[in-house]
This record gives structure tokens, sequence and C-alpha cells, in this order.
């Protein structure tokens, strides 16, 4: 049997190799660090909580690596109760895109919050998603 920190080291391992698959297959993704769980899609329009943590990579990267790279940094971060790690794959660059998202239920508070956080923060965020809807606002 396996000590317990190479058994979680082994479940990370095979969780972040999913994150990645599902995020080149489905053009991105929505993965609760705590219960290491794919998020359904959800009826919350989503955006950067922190918009500055954003990571954008270029298609040719080892996205795997850099998986774990952005979580071992924003661990604490993606830890909070209302973030996720976000990934997505941009349409027309391919570039991938990994932030620590976060939601509202409410378009036009969602809306508002992206604006406000996307001005404290010192990055714009350009667009906000509904995954339920399948819905993007650009801002």
């Amino acid at each position: 049997m396996q000590p317990k920190s190479q058994h979680h080291q082994d479940l990370f391992e095979k969780h972040i190799h999913e994150v990645a698959t599902v995020t080149m297959q489905n053009g991105g993704v929505a993965f609760k660090l705590d219960t290491r769980q794919f998020m359904p899609p959800m009826n919350v329009w989503e955006f950067p909580k922190y918009p500055s943590k954003t990571v954008i990579l270029p298609p040719e990267v080892d996205l795997i690596q850099e998986l774990k790279k952005f979580i071992s940094v924003n661990e604490q971060f993606l830890r909070e109760p209302d973030c996720w790690l976000g990934t997505w794959v941009h349409p027309q660059t391919h570039d991938f895109y990994l932030d620590i998202t976060t939601g509202c239920k409410d378009l036009e508070e969602a809306r508002q919050m992206a604006m406000e956080v996307s001005e404290h923060d010192g990055r714009r965020i350009v667009a906000i998603y509904n995954s339920k809807q399948k819905k993007t606002i650009y801002l």
C-alpha cells in the first residue's frame, strides 16, 4: 500500500491529466479543487475573480505542467468557497487561459462585479460566460 501522501499525489496527477484532456476536447472546463470534481454547467455568470492572476499560454505549452504550476501558485485562492479553476481555449488563437473563476446568478450584478474587479485588479475582463446557457457576454 502506498503512503497516504503518495496516494494523494497520484490522485492529483490523475485529475490534472483529466483537466488538461477535457480542456483540449471541450475548449474549457470548471474544476473545483477542494472536491476534485468537474463542475456541471451552471446558470451562473462566470468571470475571473482575480484577473491579474489569469495566465495566458501559447498552444504549444505543456498544459499539464502549466496547470500544476498555476495550481501551486494559486492554491489558496482556488480553495476559496466561491472559486474554482477555470480553463478556456481561445477559439481564434488557441491560447490557453487559466484563471481563478467565480460567478454570480444575476447578469447585471455579474457584469458590474466583473467591471469592478477589472478596475481594482488592473487587468480588463473582456467577457463573462454562462455555461448552462452557453452564452458569452462581452464587456
